[in-house]
C-alpha cells in the first residue's frame, strides 16, 4: 500500500459502501465460467487487493454473502443485488470488481482463465489458460 491513496466505490444503490487504499496486488480480466455467469457478462474486469486494504464503510450489515465453493465468496448488496467483491481465502486476496470503484484507475496486466473465454480479446496483455504459478495455478499462456 505504498501509494496512500484511498478509493471510494459502492453498489448499484449505494446502500452499502466500501473503500479501497494502496496498490493493488494485481489488475485484469477473468474469463472463468464462475465469474462470466455471477456478473452476467462475458468477463469480469478485477482488483485483487490484500484484505485489510478493503474497508466496509456503510452497509455492512446489508451484505449477502454465498459461496460455490470454499475458494470464493461472492459478496452483494441485499437491497439492489448489485456485486461487490469476491474474498479468496486460499489466495490471502480480496476482488473488488473494477466497476465498483469508479475513481480508480484500472490498469489490467492479465486475463486468467483465458481457455474459457467467450470474449477473445486482443489487446496484446498475457493470456493465461488458468491463473498464474504464485496463485497456484499452472501459469501456462495461451494465443491471443
Amino acid at each position: 500500500m505504498s501509494n496512500g491513496k484511498v478509493y471510494e466505490g459502492s453498489c448499484f444503490c449505494g446502500a452499502v459502501q466500501l473503500t479501497v487504499s494502496g496498490e493493488p496486488a494485481a489488475m485484469g480480466y477473468c474469463h472463468c465460467e464462475s465469474c462470466r455467469r455471477w456478473s452476467a457478462g462475458p468477463v469480469n474486469a478485477f482488483t485483487l487487493w490484500k484484505p485489510e486494504a478493503v474497508r466496509i464503510t456503510q452497509g455492512a450489515d446489508n451484505i449477502g454473502t454465498y459461496n460455490k465453493t470454499p475458494h470464493s465468496y461472492r459478496k452483494w448488496c441485499k437491497t439492489c443485488g448489485g456485486h461487490l467483491l469476491t474474498e479468496h481465502p486460499g489466495m490471502g486476496l480480496t476482488d473488488v470488481y473494477a466497476a465498483v470503484i469508479p475513481g480508480f484507475p484500472f490498469h489490467p496486466g492479465v486475463h486468467v482463465h483465458y481457455q474459457e473465454t467467450k470474449l477473445r480479446m486482443k489487446d496484446g496483455l498475457p493470456k493465461l489458460k488458468d491463473v498464474p504459478k504464485e496463485m497456484g495455478g499452472s501459469g501456462v499462456s495461451i494465443a491471443e
